[in-house]
């Protein structure tokens, strides 16, 4: 996809800035958000990089992917609240990424884009009704004067079970997913980039979902605590 691993050099110092505040979605003032991100830097390097690459690890690992926890309130959709359950599904846990950068002094902010999924489970699929997944999300993060995109949607053990290798960050470099997977299968495609914003458009983003994924919509309630991991 044009544009997903561009690194533009930005002088909008408001705009990094403003990556720094907390809002309403991207709880970064909260409470457990501090508590978490410190317990997790405690002994890291104060190199910003350093501490955004641990950061990641441990939203990405910490933390089980859950596409069927589906809940379009804005309670539900706090980074705040992936600490409280465990788990959450790709903008949940990018927003909870870039509340603890936040929360740590790094500026981060949210990004999404249309990916073509070609790895899921049955019942997705039927839910789904396409292989499109709109709006997925990931966090931008800014080091070394450029929007390092980070993803850490899939934790490790849902990794091994897809097959797929599991996503790296190093703060250099974009951290977005594979086009195949261990197998030379396709698995993920970029289709379009949605942009970024410092909080999560949360009425755009159910609006959308309601009109492209009516069925799945319908059933959400009822898939609440069904184990994604172990369909896949």
């Amino acid at each position: 996809m044009s544009g997903m691993h561009a690194k533009p050099k930005l002088n909008a110092t408001s705009e990094v800035m403003s990556a720094l505040e907390a809002t309403p979605l991207v709880d970064s003032n909260h409470p457990a958000v501090g508590a978490f991100a410190c317990s997790t830097l405690a002994g890291i390097s104060t190199k910003p990089r350093e501490r955004a690459v641990a950061l990641y690890y441990a939203v990405r690992d910490g933390f089980r992917y859950d596409p069927y926890d589906l809940d379009f309130s804005a309670p539900a959709m706090k980074a705040s609240r992936v600490l409280e359950v465990g788990s959450g599904w790709c903008i949940p846990k990018a927003a909870l990424l870039a509340a603890c950068c936040r929360s740590s002094g790094i500026p981060a902010r949210l990004g999404f884009a249309d990916v073509r999924n070609h790895l899921s489970t049955e019942r997705m699929q039927q839910l789904m009704g396409t292989d499109l997944f709109i709006w997925h999300g990931y966090t931008e993060i800014w080091l070394d004067n450029a929007w390092r995109k980070a993803t850490p949607a899939f934790n490790i053990e849902l990794c091994q079970r897809f097959g797929l290798a599991p996503l790296e960050f190093d703060g250099a470099s974009d951290s977005i997913y594979h086009a195949y997977d261990r197998a030379g299968n396709r698995h993920m495609e970029y289709v379009t980039e949605r942009g970024s914003f410092n909080d999560i458009p949360l009425e755009r983003i159910a609006s959308d979902f309601l009109a492209t994924y009516p069925t799945w919509m319908a059933q959400k309630s009822a898939l609440a605590g069904t184990d994604f991991s172990e369909e896949v």
